[in-house]
């Protein structure tokens, strides 16, 4: 399976009075970087809505923290579709300082496809589906 990376940086700003990354900016930095999954493999999200009428929005997660992010530290957060299913897809996901290899988080996020008037499920359009099946 072949995983996607994208780099962050740490600001200032996504620290906590601690020093510490704030763990909610964990989950954005995961966010980015399914974004940019999608954008490398030629599928921008708002032309999806525009074009398809779909959305893909989170239906679960689970985040393990194992170590703090500090501020000005280089992370890589990693993508990768786990499963693949009719209506939709789950990514495991780490983020660690660059060129380190420990994980300081991991995690699952599962996200549905739905549409994107009624936001009830649907299914994942085969050319989605296929370009990410490719991928893994």
């Amino acid at each position: 399976m072949s995983e996607f990376c994208w780099p962050v940086r740490v600001y200032y700003e996504d620290t906590d009075s601690g020093g510490v990354v704030y763990y909610a900016n964990y989950l954005k930095f995961m966010e980015r970087a399914r974004t940019e999954y999608f954008r490398s493999l030629g599928f921008e999200q708002d032309l999806l809505r525009q074009e398809q009428g779909i959305l893909f929005t989170v239906h679960s997660l689970q985040v393990d923290f194992r170590s703090p992010a500090r501020f000005n530290d280089a992370l890589e957060v990693t993508a990768s579709v786990s499963d693949a299913r009719r209506a939709s897809l789950t990514f495991a996901q780490s983020i660690r300082r660059r060129d380190e290899a420990p994980a300081l988080c991991r995690g699952s996020v599962r996200i549905a496809c739905v549409d994107a008037t009624s936001f009830k499920p649907v299914s994942i359009p085969e050319m989605i589906r296929s370009e990410l099946v490719n991928a893994r």
